[in-house]
C-alpha cells in the first residue's frame, strides 16, 4: 500500500504545470490591474474626492457669503431703524415747534382782538359820553332857561352855561366817592 500511495498523485495538489501557468496568468493579470485598472480607479476616486471637496468648499463659501449677507442685512436694518427713529424725533420736534408757533399766533391774535375790542369799547364809550353831554346840555339849557326865566337862545350864552354845568358835573363826580363834590352849582351869567 505504501507504493500505491507514492505512485498515485495527491488529489488535493494540482499538477506543477498548472501551478506555473496559474502563477504566470496571475502575474499578468496583476500587472494589467496595477498598470491599467488601478490608475483608472485612482483617477475616479480622485475625481470623486475633488468633487466632494469642491462641493464642501463651495458650500462653506456660500455659507460664509450667506453669513456676510445676513450681517449686512442686520446692519442695514439697524441703520434703517436708527434713521426711522431720527425721522420720528425730528417730526415730533417739528410738530412741537408748529404747535408752539400756532399757540403764539393764537395769543397774538387774541391780544389783537382784545385790543381792538377795547378800542371799540373806548370809542363807543366816548361816543355815548358825547351824545349824553349833548343831550344833558340841551336839557340843562332848557331847564336853566325855565329856572332863570329867560331864553337862552343865544348860542354863546347857552354854550357857556352848558360848559359850566358839565364842568361842575365832572367836578362833582371826581370830588368825593359818594358823588357829591365840594363846590355847589352857581347861577349862570347873563
Amino acid at each position: 500500500m505504501s507504493t500505491l500511495a507514492a505512485e498515485s498523485p495527491n488529489p488535493l495538489l494540482p499538477p506543477v504545470g498548472e501551478i506555473i501557468i496559474g502563477l504566470i496568468a496571475f502575474a499578468v493579470l496583476l500587472y494589467v490591474v496595477v498598470k491599467f485598472v488601478a490608475p483608472q480607479f485612482e483617477q475616479a476616486f480622485q475625481a470623486r474626492r475633488e468633487a466632494i471637496e469642491g462641493g464642501i468648499e463651495r458650500a462653506e463659501a456660500m455659507q460664509a457669503e450667506a453669513k456676510a449677507s445676513l450681517e449686512q442685512y442686520r446692519a442695514q436694518l439697524a441703520e434703517a431703524r436708527t434713521e426711522a427713529a431720527q425721522i420720528r424725533d425730528q417730526a415730533r420736534a417739528e410738530g412741537q415747534q408748529i404747535l408752539e408757533e400756532l399757540r403764539v399766533q393764537a395769543q397774538e391774535e387774541s391780544a389783537r382782538i382784545v385790543a381792538r375790542g377795547e378800542e371799540q369799547i373806548a370809542a363807543s364809550r366816548l361816543q355815548v359820553v358825547n351824545e349824553l353831554r349833548g343831550q344833558i346840555g340841551a336839557l340843562a339849557v332848557e331847564l336853566a332857561g325855565r329856572v332863570v326865566g329867560e331864553s337862552l337862545a343865544d348860542e354863546a350864552r347857552r354854550q357857556g352855561t352848558v360848559d359850566r354845568f358839565l364842568d361842575q358835573l365832572d367836578g362833582m363826580s371826581a370830588g368825593t366817592p359818594d358823588g357829591r363834590g365840594g363846590s355847589t352849582v352857581a347861577g349862570g351869567t347873563r
